[in-house]
């Protein structure tokens, strides 16, 4: 669990992170491993999971490299499905990060919500719906880990 004080906003206690895989954290569906890294060391501290269409078909070639349960969504209805998951987890104890117009709603449900703008841009939707927007899949890990960045950035 993450638990922190942020000035002007109170305190933020995560247990789950939800993360869209195509877009936000692969590229073409592929995970670099910088974003595996970050992820085995997340795990360790909160309850990760990655949750997908699945639009370049590569999730099985990934699945043994992540540190993360999956989960998998289908036509039609996607982002509703994502919301379903995130809020079946615990929304008030949740960080959600995604990229596209199928991560809005789960966006919107999250405690704390980032969107990244990566190699496959991002939708102008998710772009609204976020607390933080970041320029990687990195950036967007790293606020987690160093949690003085979410502080520096949230305080009001």
């Amino acid at each position: 669990m993450i638990v922190l004080d942020i000035p002007g906003r109170g305190t933020y206690q995560f247990k789950s992170l939800v993360l869209d895989m195509n877009g936000t954290i692969a590229i073409d569906g592929i995970i670099p491993e910088s974003v595996i890294e970050r992820l085995r060391k997340l795990s360790g501290g909160l309850e990760v999971y990655v949750i997908t269409a699945d639009t370049h078909g590569r999730l099985d070639s990934q699945r043994d490299k992540l540190p993360a349960g999956i989960q998998k969504v289908t036509p039609p209805g996607e982002g509703l499905q994502k919301a379903e998951f995130l809020e079946n987890l615990g929304a008030e104890t949740s960080v959600a990060v995604g990229n596209g117009a199928n991560d809005v709603e789960m966006l919107k449900l999250a405690k704390l919500a980032i969107a990244v703008i990566g190699g496959e841009g991002c939708s102008a939707e998710a772009l609204g719906a976020a607390d933080i927007i970041t320029k990687s899949p990195e950036a967007a890990l790293d606020l987690l880990l160093d949690t003085n960045r979410l502080i520096a950035t949230l305080r009001r």
